[in-house]
């Protein structure tokens, strides 16, 4: 069975996206990419040196055949330095996707719902691919959708905190309504957090803190590629209703039951 995740015409056989934050060193991480099946690859713009030519950066370090890049504006608190660092990573990148990430509260780093439309609106204007990171919220959602974003990526929890999913109830209705790919991305800490995203219909989860500060980052990140992986499984074999009581598993009717008075 062929089942794609297909975002902006562009199809991918792995519905985990990575982060390349937070790792101790680069063989980890390189390793952790190879052992996730990620093929979508994800890069704060804003945080690589591009100012000396002659240093590479993890633009240089991630191979370009295996991974779409995916920059993002992560460390951008306004519409402006957002807008500043999606055209600077197409730039860069020579690629019109970009992550947009608008976040002007450095204590729990929630997004900013008017400033991400807007930057939205902007940047889809100038022939960007956009991809919003947003608070779960359902009217968002479909409003990011109408001007033109190609997925929306609602939180489970505040980025980097490993709590798993606290918004699951806006997260089922934004997928209920929602016609393009919803990946649930932040605060996702076990494959199990990765497994429930899926089970409840969301199209793909990106993974970054959990994997980056794991003792193991690449046995973590294997184990929440078979999480994605399970989890989408269950999804399309649709799980059964729940009931109030029991129910026994083997019919009752026609057992055998010993004589009367035995």
């Amino acid at each position: 069975m062929e089942d794609h995740l297909e975002i902006a015409g562009k199809k991918f056989r792995s519905r985990l996206m990575a982060g390349t934050g937070k790792y101790r060193t680069t063989e980890e991480m390189l390793a952790a990419l190879e052992a996730s099946g990620a093929e979508i690859v994800t890069v704060a713009i804003r945080r690589l040196n591009l100012d000396n030519p002659k240093e590479k950066t993890l633009l240089d370090l991630i191979d370009w055949g295996k991974y779409t890049i995916l920059p993002n504006t992560a460390g951008c608190r306004t519409v402006e330095e957002a807008l500043f660092a999606a055209r600077l990573a197409r730039e860069v990148t020579g690629s019109d996707w970009i992550k947009l990430e608008v976040i002007p509260d450095p204590k729990y780093l929630l997004p900013d719902a008017t400033g991400t439309l807007e930057a939205a609106q902007v940047l889809i204007g100038e022939g960007f691919t956009v991809l919003p990171y947003i608070h779960a919220d359902p009217i968002l959602a479909r409003r990011l959708e109408e001007v033109g974003c190609v997925t929306v990526m609602p939180l489970g929890s505040p980025i980097g905190s490993g709590r798993g999913i606290f918004t699951l109830e806006e997260i089922q209705i934004i997928v209920e309504e929602a016609k393009v790919p919803v990946v649930v991305d932040a605060g996702l800490g076990v494959p199990s957090d990765a497994s429930l995203a899926m089970e409840i219909g969301a199209d793909a989860v990106l993974v970054n803190t959990a994997i980056a500060e794991a003792q193991d980052p690449a046995l973590m990140a294997e184990a929440i590629r078979l999480g994605v992986e399970a989890g989408r499984k269950a999804y399309l074999a649709g799980r059964i209703a729940k009931k109030a009581y029991a129910s026994a598993s083997s019919p009752i009717e026609g057992v055998v039951r010993p004589a009367a008075g035995s």
